[in-house]
């Protein structure tokens, strides 16, 4: 079966765990210094802006309690997001308020965001869907035309954008890093993204302060930890408390197999682009297919998703022949309107197309020109057999 996700592991990955293994510190220290650092660079910015945490979704839900939203407060989010941002926001007891998308890049529009703006908005939590950045000029541009500060986290009545650019590693909106723009941004290493170290995350925060919280938070709130540095009047044992948090942080094992994936991470997207080249060529003149849409200029993405739409046949069919033909493929992400749980209901004609007509095709480095070809081989089968 060739996967639509899968990660690209190696020797130095494991050669730098069993360093790991052999200095018998396994927990968070050194290496994880090393990462954010690294990381920070990664992203033009340093350490002061950057956390990492043992997965993106703990960067959601953190965001919550960071900013101050909680019961009476209102988080906008595009219906085409993954749970974790709809369970954040509920689990704070705020109201979730969905917005539909656009029907091809599936990101939130300004537009979007406009129509659902009340005195109670809090926060937008845009996703940057596949990877491909959100049109965040235009959102800051819908959040001062109402007297509100998306940069100012004091004021009683302010807007907080948390951008959920968990497969927007390498992505770039007008030279910026994706996650860099608003006041808090996340990236995700699980096990089917591109940087891949089993689990784990990065936050970036726009106020250093607002990172040093978190940091706090994701440690139980500790004022002093326990260890070799961190002696308190020589009783290291002894600490204090800031706030009644949990532990969610990265370890050095991770922190190993993620320094090795961040060096390997431009070939990685050099690779991705190149099949992003080879579907566009072999499937550019299937009229009932429409491609990912291009990017503006100023734009640059990471393909996390190669994502087409079908205009006329059935998507779910075409999904079950290439199943069949042992190329899995999937949707992402389900509408949130369509998830019972949250009890949510109203117009989302785009989000509901989206659902109905994306199929995300195999894409990650370790795809053979070959296996890419294979599937687009498939993809016009399916075509001519069904009269498309």
């Amino acid at each position: 079966m060739i996967n639509v996700f899968q990660p690209c592991l190696g020797e130095e990955e494991v050669s730098r765990i069993r360093e790991v293994f052999q200095s018998n510190w396994l927990g968070k220290g050194k290496l994880v210094d090393e990462f954010e650092e690294k990381y920070a660079a990664h992203l033009d910015t340093d350490k002061s802006h950057i956390l990492t945490a043992n997965c993106c979704s703990e960067g959601l839900f953190s965001s919550m309690h960071l900013f101050g939203i909680g019961e009476g407060d209102e988080v906008i989010v595009p219906t085409v997001s993954f749970v974790g941002a709809g369970n954040a926001v509920c689990a704070a007891g705020a109201k979730l308020v969905l917005t539909d998308v656009d029907p091809r890049t599936l990101n939130i529009r300004p537009e979007d965001i406009l129509a659902h703006i009340t005195p109670r908005t809090k926060a937008i939590m845009p996703v940057h869907y596949a990877s491909n950045p959100v049109d965040l000029d235009g959102v800051y541009a819908f959040a001062e035309k109402h007297g509100l500060r998306v940069m100012e986290i004091a004021r009683e009545h302010h807007l907080t954008v948390i951008e959920d650019s968990a497969c927007g590693i390498y992505s770039r909106y007008k030279g910026k890093p994706l996650g860099t723009i608003g006041d808090m941004g996340m990236w995700s290493f699980d096990a089917m993204k591109i940087l891949v170290c089993a689990d784990g995350s990065a936050l970036y925060f726009k106020d250093p302060a607002v990172r040093e919280k978190a940091a706090k938070w994701l440690y139980f709130g500790l004022e002093s930890k326990s260890g070799y540095s961190n002696s308190v009047d020589k009783k290291w044992w002894e600490y204090d408390l800031s706030c009644f948090g949990h532990r969610s942080i990265m370890n050095d094992v991770t922190a190993a197999m993620a320094l090795e994936q961040l060096k390997k991470l431009p070939g990685f997207i050099a690779r991705r682009h190149e099949i992003a080249a080879i579907y566009d060529s072999r499937l550019a003149g299937l009229d009932w297919l429409d491609l990912p849409p291009a990017l503006p200029a100023d734009c640059s993405g990471t393909y996390y998703f190669y994502h087409v739409q079908t205009k006329r046949g059935s998507r779910d069919d075409l999904a079950k022949f290439l199943r069949d033909n042992d190329v899995y493929t999937t949707f992402r992400y389900f509408p949130l309107h369509r998830v019972p749980a949250y009890g949510l209901a109203g117009s989302f004609p785009n989000a509901d197309y989206a659902a109905d007509h994306t199929l995300c095709l195999p894409i990650h480095q370790a795809l053979t020109d070959d296996e890419v070809n294979y599937i687009c081989d498939k993809i016009i089968e399916f075509g001519k057999n069904n009269n498309l």
